[in-house]
C-alpha cells in the first residue's frame, strides 16, 4: 500500500571537516526531538533546495555555506508525516554555533552509526559509513 499523503521537502547539509560529519540535536518540542541530524529544515513553497539549505545553515549555525551536489535523496513514511530528504554535500564558511539552542559535534563515521539517528536518514548513514 502506498502512502498518499503529501511529502514534507526537506533538504540536509552533509559538512565534513577532516573526516568527522557536523550534526545536530533535533530540540523538544519538534518532531523526533533528541535524535541527532544532519542540519537544515523545510523548503518554503517556491523555495529552491540551494535557497532553503542557505536560509537554514544561517538560521541554525550562523554561517553561510557552499552548495555542492546531491548525495542522495530518500522518503520516509512517519506515523504524523511522511518526508523526503535530499541531502547536499555542503562547506561552511565560518565555525557553527548553535544559534537555537541545540547541542552541536563533529563524529565520526563509527560514531554515526551508533548515534540515534531519524530512520529517513539511515540510507545516507549506509553510504557515509559503508
Amino acid at each position: 500500500m502506498t502512502d498518499k499523503r503529501e511529502p514534507v521537502v526537506v533538504v540536509a547539509a552533509v559538512v565534513v571537516r577532516d573526516g568527522r560529519f557536523l550534526l545536530t540535536q533535533r530540540l523538544q518540542g519538534t518532531h523526533l526531538p533528541g535524535l541527532w541530524e544532519f542540519p537544515g529544515g523545510k523548503c518554503e513553497p517556491g523555495e529552491s533546495h540551494e535557497a532553503c539549505l542557505r536560509r537554514e545553515l544561517d538560521e541554525e549555525l550562523g554561517v553561510a555555506g557552499q552548495i555542492g551536489d546531491e548525495i542522495i535523496v530518500t522518503e520516509h513514511a512517519y506515523p504524523e508525516r511522511v518526508v523526503r530528504l535530499h541531502f547536499r554535500r555542503c562547506t561552511l564558511d565560518g565555525e557553527p554555533r548553535a544559534r537555537l539552542g541545540q547541542a552541536l559535534r563533529w563524529v565520526t563515521r563509527d560514531e554515526l552509526r551508533a548515534l540515534p539517528l531519524p530512520e529517513a536518514d539511515q540510507a545516507l548513514v549506509e553510504i557515509l559509513a559503508g
